[in-house]
């Protein structure tokens, strides 16, 4: 109940009311400042003091909008509207939370005061501006943005005369009023206290608000954060100091093939098992980082797959509760990397296989025809011959291109080490053995190719090793016991007759029969003779180009003599005496027979009986059209006999008796 000064200040309050209505004349000593000012605005505004007729109000999709807009804030508003409303009972209030724009949007009340009182925009869709209804608690907490209460006939209108409302703004971060809380009811039910009940219950919203607005954004980084988590390429999980996982990234339980639900609450040791285990426990412990050290990690079908492991702790050293956070990418990746570093990439293709002749011819169709299968491939010939260039393009015409193409050459490595360089060691297996061991070299091919050069020069022990690698595509690494999954193509290369090696005893026949399923020959130069001038051009080119040389010649007694060598070391000594050539020509001048290194030049022997022309005095085609038919005469018309004894196919004599018009 209002007391006996509140109401003779009422009584004030209509007596200045009167004056300025009707007379036009302001109290200001009776009026407070803000209701003074509110009434001058409510008359700029041209709201009508006597009237009852007063309509503004929204209704259907319009009141929906807004209800939406304010839904947030008053999701929280309703549980201290409702508490405000009980608290005054029976008493006739009226509780209401309005929009930023003066739209009651939520009120509470008994519908006999909303039905008695409709001149005085108490229910849901009424506005309550100045500009509607004038003078009112809610219109100056809007326009001002305080919390104030309007006393009976400070109202500008005289509906509200014997109405009383307490109303506080509620803001936002920025200090905008969003909405009023108000409280009203009959004059004569007002308590003293109404507005401070009516501020304290704005500020708690206020409050609430903000911290919802806090809570939404850490949700959104948390979001964030789980999103990145989600979709990085990496494994990440999360444990404490007993081990047990806390969180768990879809890299990780893709790679482990596990449930989060699964994985959460589980150890860490059911993943990684021994010395690793108890490595990390350690750290956890302890709060150091691990950089960058192999570990093998368990699928839940209890295969094991080699990863290189990071652990950064992620509390502080005096924090009881530590956990620790383990990265993972699996070694392949690593090596994929590694192997782009050092260049463990094929280059060449079957383009860069020169020659015409049917014999390489031959080959390159063999290669082709096998290359995007998963058939291992033994390429035999001599040394020089150009292995590894077919087994580079075999690998650059296979599925595998955009993978590793890894070397290693099996004769070349000291006996003791031929194992650990194939399958990789173990820390400790040896003396001398690196910290955290070492991958090999089908690790390293894993997914690609591995080219094993001079594969009928590894040890036999290395040989049985290798075996069990091919008919499982697992590898044991050197002193380890981890059996590590790999995806290899192998393709093996040899200057020697492995049947011969196997009846030596040298080599193991089941590996060589396991080799041996696509042999493919590289043909000596001396089997394609027909093929030396094109390899005479390129390698001269190639030369004169990094010697800046032009305007060099060749003679036809360069071809000649070349062409009559048997070439022991077949295209690689032929590039070594077109490089020696090649710097001995000065510019202008003309490459001849009495360029070439003396030893070649003594063991070409040139038929001069019978008063023959010497070599530099014929064409290259005068010399081949001589020996072919030498070589018919001599074998008296066996061309099979003929074709092997000037070391060249059937088909290529065929070929140039047609050529030369030669008789049989």
């Amino acid at each position: 109940m209002p007391g006996k000064k509140m109401l003779q200040e009422n009584e004030l309050f209509k007596t200045a009311w009167v004056e300025f209505v009707r007379y036009g004349k302001m109290d200001r000593e009776i009026l407070r400042p803000m209701i003074a000012d509110s009434w001058i605005r409510s008359r700029r505004y041209k709201v009508d003091p006597d009237s009852s007729d007063v309509t503004c109000e929204i209704s259907g999709d319009i009141f929906l909008e807004r209800y939406r807009n304010l839904e947030p804030v008053m999701d929280l508003a309703k549980p201290f509207m409702e508490t405000l409303y009980k608290t005054v009972g029976d008493s006739g209030m009226v509780v209401r939370l309005t929009d930023k724009d003066g739209y009651v949007i939520e009120c509470f009340g008994d519908e006999l005061v909303f039905e008695s009182h409709q001149a005085l925009h108490l229910y849901k869709g009424t506005n309550v501006k100045e500009e509607v209804i004038g003078t009112n608690a809610i219109g100056i907490a809007l326009a001002k943005g305080i919390p104030l209460q309007v006393l009976g006939a400070e109202h500008f209108r005289i509906d509200y005369h014997n109405w009383t409302t307490s109303a506080a703004p509620i803001k936002d971060d920025s200090g905008q009023v969003i909405a009023v809380l108000s409280m009203s009811g009959d004059y004569e039910q007002v308590h003293p206290h109404t507005l401070g009940m009516v501020m304290a219950s704005a500020l708690a919203i206020e409050h609430e608000l903000k911290l919802e607005i806090s809570n939404q954004d850490l949700r959104r980084k948390n979001d964030h954060f789980n999103a990145i988590m989600e979709s990085i390429s990496e494994g990440i999980i999360c444990i404490d100091e007993r081990g047990v996982i806390r969180d768990i990234n879809l890299f990780a339980r893709n790679y482990l093939r596990v449930r989060e639900s699964e994985a959460l609450g589980s150890d860490i040791r059911d993943l990684i098992r021994g010395d690793q285990a108890k490595k990390l426990m350690k750290l956890v412990k302890s709060g150091s980082p691990l950089k960058e050290e192999e570990f093998n990690f368990s699928h839940m079908g209890g295969r094991k797959k080699s990863v290189i492991v990071n652990a950064t702790p992620v509390s502080e050293p005096n924090d009881p509760y530590k956990e620790l956070v383990v990265t993972f990418r699996e070694s392949k990746e690593i090596h994929n990397l590694v192997n782009k570093i050092v260049g463990a990439k094929a280059i060449y293709t079957f383009e860069d296989i020169l020659g015409d002749s049917e014999e390489i011819k031959e080959a390159i169709r063999l290669s082709k025809l096998v290359a995007d299968t998963e058939a291992t491939i033994l390429l035999t010939g001599e040394s020089g011959t150009g292995k590894e260039l077919f087994a580079q393009s075999i690998h650059n015409d296979s599925n595998r291109r955009s993978d590793s193409f890894v070397f290693i050459n099996c004769g070349a490595i000291p006996r003791d080490l031929v194992a650990s360089e194939l399958f990789g060691y173990v820390e400790g297996a040896f003396t001398g053995a690196r910290l955290g061991g070492q991958p090999g070299k089908f690790e390293l091919a894993d997914g690609g190719t591995l080219f094993l050069d001079e594969i009928g020069d590894m040890p036999l022990d290395t040989q049985a090793n290798l075996l069990r690698v091919l008919e499982t595509k697992e590898v044991v690494r050197v002193g380890g016991h981890d059996v590590i999954p790999v995806d290899v193509r192998v393709i093996a290369a040899t200057h020697k007759d492995l049947s011969k090696e196997v009846q030596r005893g040298n080599f193991r026949q089941d590996l060589f029969f396991r080799l041996n399923v696509m042999p493919i020959h590289t043909p000596a130069l001396r089997e394609r003779r027909s093929d030396i001038p094109t390899l005479i051009d390129f390698f001269y080119n190639q030369f004169k180009k990094g010697k800046g040389k032009a305007g060099v010649d060749i003679a036809q007694s360069f071809y000649a003599t070349m062409s009559l060598y048997d070439w022991p070391g077949n295209v690689r000594e032929l590039q070594n005496v077109m490089q020696l050539a090649s710097n001995l020509v000065e510019e202008g001048g003309v490459l001849t027979a009495q360029d070439l290194p003396d030893y070649l030049k003594t063991n070409v022997r040139l038929e001069s009986e019978q008063g023959q022309q010497s070599v530099s005095m014929k064409t290259l085609a005068e010399l081949e059209r001589e020996a072919i038919q030498g070589a018919i005469a001599y074998n008296k018309g066996n061309l099979v006999k003929a074709a092997k004894s000037l070391g060249i196919g059937r088909t290529t004599l065929y070929r140039k008796i047609e050529k030369y018009g030669l008789t049989v």
